[in-house]
């Protein structure tokens, strides 16, 4: 896995034209058959802003099997990259691996509040850190980027697929919740598109969002000490 302090030096002075050019080389690094290990813990990955100039990423590592949470780490780091739709990941990949940087628990899969492949040049956050680090990972979004889709069937679940202009399959449109919006699933890297539905299923709830989703969320939003209170005994 690159560390953070050298993607900080190979990413200075990043304009948005070298930007574009990194994510088409990243993509075709990018692996989209199932590679994982026994999946054993799931870690899930988020970024908020405490303002203008500070980033802060938060990886919370939960137990696969109940969900509970091991392990989390919490990273702040100074905004390098400006916002420009499309290219997040240059804003948010540098702070997420100093996070990870800090486990005690390593991640069997990271799910990252974001896009994997279903971005308009395949290479969302969770691809991109799924290259960056060789963790298999999947994106679990809360809106669409790219792509279009059919009706969703309302049961807890059932999803329709998200495809590209071209007809291919980018991910998956999935209704975790009946009566909820769907979430965009889509894969990362070392993995396929059954394998994301079946780990994000297998980490969702009683609510809309997946449990990795939930804790890092709140722990990387302004809400944070609140989650953090429910974190201090794993210290």
């Amino acid at each position: 896995m690159i560390s953070a302090e050298r993607l900080q030096q190979e990413w200075a002075d990043m304009d948005a034209s070298r930007a574009r050019r990194i994510q088409r080389d990243t993509a075709n690094q990018v692996r989209l058959s199932d590679d994982l290990p026994p999946v054993r813990t799931v870690a899930g990955v988020d970024v908020g802003f405490e303002n203008r100039d500070t980033a802060r990423a938060a990886v919370v590592v939960l137990d696969y099997r109940t969900l509970e949470p091991l392990d989390y780490a919490l990273a702040r780091l100074p905004v390098a990259f400006p916002y420009v739709p499309g290219l997040l990941s240059f804003r948010e990949c540098p702070v997420i691996l100093h996070a990870l940087e800090q486990l005690r628990v390593a991640p069997d899969v990271l799910l990252c509040d974001g896009h994997g492949i279903a971005h308009p040049r395949r290479l969302g956050i969770a691809a991109h850190l799924g290259v960056l680090t060789g963790l298999p990972a999947v994106g679990v979004a809360k809106k669409r980027l790219t792509g279009r889709h059919g009706e969703v069937p309302e049961g807890r679940g059932e999803w329709t697929p998200l495809l590209d202009r071209a007809g291919d399959t980018l991910g998956a449109v999935l209704r975790t919740r009946v009566g909820t919006r769907p979430l965009i699933v889509s894969p990362g890297h070392r993995t396929d598109l059954a394998t994301a539905l079946e780990l994000v299923m297998a980490c969702t709830t009683r609510y809309r969002l997946p449990e990795t989703t939930r804790w890092a969320d709140g722990l990387a939003s302004n809400r944070g000490q609140r989650w953090l209170a429910r974190l201090d005994a794993l210290r």
